[in-house]
């Protein structure tokens, strides 16, 4: 069978064609989401797809293999879709036969054929040459500080060697966020987001635990502290985020709540001198134990009912601590104590549960000051909102670690006489792997754009969304073309499956960022 040429325009019709129904599903949905939550994820989800074949298709407009990756991605989008509404037709408020029209592009682009001729296919990645640069620097540093110890620390649940924390601290990995006039690197532009993105897909590509996350939590509180901080604090604290001074950890979640973030409970109580005083648990606390301060979201006002707007930021110092678990006490009595939680995999930062007894934090450490009062659940929101564009970056840096291994793997075994990569379906399986890779990135520099500009909140939700559980289809695909051997401890591959099964859990769980975030706004924008 001939393999067809790329078709964009047929592509662009079909991607409309889908973007049609799920606004129709996101209006039909009104404000009753939990009464429909099964349909409304899945229109969640849908929807990032179109969100992703929109930014495939500006991509393919760059050259032929760009188009015919484009098309690639739209067809599986679109039959995706098709298969969410089959036999829901009216949970989804529209009739069968809907994508009738795309058929025939679907059935061209999905083809095993033309599958197979994009094996070994990535794409370029189309970035200007300042940001080929980072990319080049960054993988250079997790190729040589990295990557060698990735697996020592994963095997061994072994804390990051200092000299990585170190060596991303020289390269100013902790700055990029960080506006010039406080010592880091930001200038305002759209270079702060995608230069981010492009050093934590470098960086996660070494190993997600011990490369690209190191980043992730002096981001969060580097936004928060620019969003709302006070002068004085900005100049405290920013400057020693950016040369790695002062490592930071997040302490948000707690065991009754974790994206149900209005329902905290941890109190922090002003005393007669002005101090707070922290007493209540949090959890999932990632390098609590090695962090310098805690990004700590706490209720200043008893009022429950006032729910989110009863919270307040804090950036609470405490002792450097090492291994899995840690107890701190003060002067005056105050104790953190902090139990490591093992996990299956991301290891080598450590999560911990922490323990507050009297933890005495100083007033002038409440983010935003007497005016920060009440906002800590927008000013940690500010952060959290860029922590869904870097972990969606994390993602696609992970990705392709697993492409690669899988790609490298098929080349070298030999079954039934062949190589593995000569065989169709490994062929398909690896153009999949591609154009998903393709499509997350391209949709990441999209949405870092985005932000730049003030926008793209909501397209940050989608892209962590999609790219998130894409990663767990990617890494169990590199782990089957390597058969028992990805089974094995002794291939890095394992390591990247038990990786990505984390995506879609932290930084807001796919179900509420599904729910909560992205049905909701969509419904609200399509009404």
């Amino acid at each position: 069978m001939p393999v067809p040429e790329a078709d964009l325009s047929a592509a662009r019709d079909a991607a409309d064609a889908a973007r049609d129904v799920v606004d129709g599903a996101a209006r039909a949905l009104g404000g009753d989401i939990d009464a429909r939550q099964v349909v409304a994820y899945d229109i969640a989800h849908a929807a990032a797809a179109i969100e992703l074949a929109q930014a495939m298709l500006d991509y393919g407009d760059e050259g032929d293999l760009e188009a015919r990756l484009a098309c690639a991605f739209v067809a599986d989008a679109v039959h995706d879709l098709a298969g969410k509404m089959l036999g829901r037709e009216d949970e989804w408020v529209t009739k069968p036969g809907v994508l009738d029209a795309s058929l025939p592009f679907v059935t061209a682009y999905r083809g095993p054929a033309f599958l197979a001729s994009l094996a070994g296919e990535e794409g370029p990645r189309h970035l200007d040459a300042d940001f080929e640069m980072v990319q080049d620097t960054f993988r250079r540093f997790a190729e040589d500080k990295v990557r060698p110890v990735a697996e020592h620390i994963h095997r061994t649940n072994a804390d990051i060697p200092e000299d990585i924390i170190g060596g991303l601290a020289e390269m100013g990995g902790f700055g990029l966020s960080v506006p010039e006039e406080y010592g880091g690197f930001a200038s305002g532009g759209e270079s702060d987001y995608l230069g981010m993105v492009v050093a934590t897909e470098e960086l996660s590509r070494g190993s997600l635990g011990a490369g690209g996350s190191l980043i992730t939590r002096p981001e969060i509180l580097t936004r928060a502290l620019v969003r709302g901080g006070t002068e004085e604090q900005k100049h405290e604290f920013l400057p020693k985020i950016a040369n790695g001074e002062v490592m930071v950890a997040v302490a948000v979640t707690e065991p009754d709540f974790g994206s149900d973030v209005a329902g905290v409970k941890v109190t922090a109580d002003r005393q007669d001198d002005g101090a707070y005083l922290v007493n209540g648990v949090k959890t999932w606390c990632t390098f609590a134990a090695r962090a310098d301060v805690l990004m700590l979201l706490a209720r200043t006002d008893p009022d429950r009912a006032k729910a989110h707007r009863g919270l307040s930021l804090f950036v609470v110092p405490k002792p450097r601590g090492a291994g899995h678990g840690f107890e701190f006490t003060q002067d005056g009595g105050g104790r953190m104590e902090g139990r490591a939680i093992d996990t299956i995999g991301y290891r080598g930062m450590h999560s911990y549960e922490v323990a507050f007894e009297n933890w005495q934090v100083p007033a002038d450490n409440l983010v935003g000051g007497e005016q920060g009062l009440g906002r800590g659940f927008y000013l940690q929101m500010e952060g959290f909102e860029n922590g869904r564009l870097q972990t969606a970056a994390r993602a696609v840096g992970l990705m392709q670690a697993a492409y690669e291994a899988g790609r490298d793997y098929a080349n070298e075994r030999v079954v039934f006489g062949r190589p593995v990569a000569e065989y169709q379906l490994t062929q398909a399986k690896l153009a999949r792997m591609a154009v998903l890779i393709q499509a997350s990135r391209q949709a990441m520099y999209r949405v870092a754009r985005l932000m730049a500009a003030g926008e793209g909140t909501l397209e940050a939700s989608m892209v962590k969304a999609y790219v998130c559980k894409a990663a767990e289809w990617v890494t169990r695909e590199a782990v089957q073309i390597h058969g028992g051997m990805g089974y094995a401890e002794e291939f890095p591959v394992s390591r990247y499956y038990v990786d990505a099964r984390v995506l879609s859990i932290f930084e807001g769980a796919d179900e509420t960022l599904a729910l909560r975030v992205i049905a909701r706004r969509l419904s609200e924008r399509s009404s």
